[in-house]
């Protein structure tokens, strides 16, 4: 324990010392009027990927390009360094016979970590390596501040959640992560935009949270003088828009839930969720499918990821199954057999191992217990569940065949759920039923239940044609076109409790 602090002390001398050292170095250039902090343009031709891919074509190319010194080597007259841009990594060469000598000598004193800009001519060196040989080398930008030690850069996930910006230059796989990501919300876009959906906004705070059985932030509106939530879903504003006549419209939303984070739950995170008039649940799944398999063949070149620990295969014509037929083919328990009977369906589900403590006994709620604590673990390969139980389904119509289940689907892939989908409740008086035992139980002391939205049950008295609607999370779906196992990891400042 001592070693450990004394290196820890010896770690902070060392760093205050590069600080002092580096903060030294830009005055010494601010007192020769040559401040780089007051440059404001350089204008690069080229970034790094472009001259590698292109090489043949461009050497002999005067270029110019601009990034973040990752290392230097010297031998006496000669200097390499590598440059860092947006796109990777080139080899910068600079010899003292082939540059300004004032110039290559500020250059022997730059660090590791400044921003430079360079001109000069591609070409490749004795040892084959595509380089850039330098005329001229501007320090556009100085690092005050040390790049951690660059045989182990920057591990520790704490801190590479916490400083991201970090972690981007030192992690070319965290990098990787953002552009997949990026790339999967422009395709499902296009995607979405190719079916004739329209891309719309609705408000973050609202008076009521409804949407989704989740607890919500709370804040105060100074003018108005009230209390308001952080949404918790975008659903209800949406359905509002299909009942206006925006037949088919999406959102790509930021959502708020004050609830526990763990790898796959951030209280802040996104969500898309769309939703057609004139549709059934078989629509839906399609879209997620599409989406999904779409984006990887385009991103990824594949249909097969790795994602915690299985390959999973994304060939559309996914697996859809009933919650019930999920359940009896994993247990054997059949609950079809005794439809709406409370009591046998408690007792079915004990009989199979699952603990019913705390839920209400109800026949729903007995097929959901089974179906969560014993199958959704076994859906590895991309699965839709569907036909839920009107219990766990406050906003889905009922089925026309089976009145206790209703059309409603989640997909599952390796256990985690992906995607949930209603065909969609536009009855006002069932929905104001379902509102009413909803606020019964946020009463009795459910945060998570959703509240009684009486403009929403006037929206539908007007009329909402028969709709299909899914929504599915941005970074859970990210989570496995990246095959990372924490949802940090495919958020840019997840949400992190301070230091201090």
């Amino acid at each position: 324990m001592a070693d450990e602090t004394n290196r820890n002390e010896t770690q902070q001398q060392d760093l205050g010392e590069l600080l002092r050292i580096r903060r030294e170095k830009l005055k010494a250039l601010q007192d020769e009027g040559r401040d780089p902090f007051q440059i404001t343009k350089f204008d690069v031709t080229h970034h790094t990927q472009d001259i590698k891919d292109n090489f043949d074509a461009m050497e002999g190319t005067e270029v110019s390009v601009a990034g973040r010194l990752m290392s230097k080597r010297g031998m006496g007259k000669v200097s390499f360094c590598d440059l860092q841009d947006k796109t990777g990594r080139i080899q910068i060469y600079a010899r003292k016979d082939e540059m300004d000598e004032d110039n290559y000598n500020r250059f022997k004193k730059y660090d590791i970590g400044d921003i430079v800009g360079v001109k000069g001519e591609v070409f490749r060196t004795q040892r084959g390596e595509m380089s850039v040989r330098a005329r001229e080398i501007t320090l556009l930008s100085k690092s005050l501040r040390p790049l951690p030690e660059k045989f182990h850069g920057l591990t520790d996930k704490e801190i590479r959640y916490r400083q991201r910006y970090v972690d981007l230059i030192m992690n070319p796989e965290s990098k990787r992560n953002f552009e997949i990501r990026s790339k999967f919300v422009a395709y499902l876009r296009r995607y979405l935009d190719g079916l004739g959906f329209m891309e719309v906004e609705t408000p973050v705070l609202s008076p009521i949270a409804g949407g989704a059985n989740a607890r919500p932030f709370i804040t105060h509106h100074n003018a108005q003088d009230i209390d308001m939530y952080m949404r918790i879903a975008t659903e209800l504003h949406l359905k509002r828009l299909i009942v206006g006549g925006m037949e088919r419209v999406y959102e790509v939303g930021r959502i708020f839930r004050n609830e526990g984070m763990d790898t796959k739950h951030n209280p802040e995170f996104t969500t898309c969720e769309l939703y057609q008039a004139f549709t059934t649940l078989d629509g839906m799944m399609d879209i997620l499918e599409g989406i999904l398999s779409g984006a990887a063949k385009e991103i990824l070149g594949t249909y097969h990821v790795q994602w915690l620990g299985h390959e999973i295969d994304l060939t559309p014509s996914w697996q859809r199954v009933t919650m019930a037929d999920a359940v009896k083919n994993v247990t054997g328990a059949d609950f079809m057999a005794c439809v709406g009977d409370a009591d046998k369906g408690v007792e079915l589900a004990k009989s199979v191992g699952v603990d019913m403590d705390g839920v209400p006994h109800t026949w729903g709620n007995a097929l959901y217990e089974t179906f969560d604590q014993k199958v959704e673990e076994t859906l590895i390969q991309p699965t839709f569940i569907t036909m839920y139980p009107v219990e766990v389904s406050p906003l889905a119509k009922r089925s026309p065949e089976q009145p206790a289940l209703t059309e409603r689907y989640e997909m599952f892939i390796c256990g985690c759920e992906m995607g949930n989908a209603f065909s969609e409740l536009n009855d006002p008086i069932d929905q104001y039923e379902r509102f009413k035992a909803q606020a019964e139980k946020r009463a009795n002391g459910d945060e998570e239940a959703d509240m009684m939205d009486e403009d929403f049950v006037m929206a539908l008295e007007y009329g909402m044609p028969p709709t299909g609607g899914l929504g599915f999370g941005i970074d859970r779906c990210s989570m496995m076109l990246c095959g990372t196992d924490s949802i940090r990891d495919v958020i840019l400042f997840p949400t992190m409790k301070p230091l201090d």
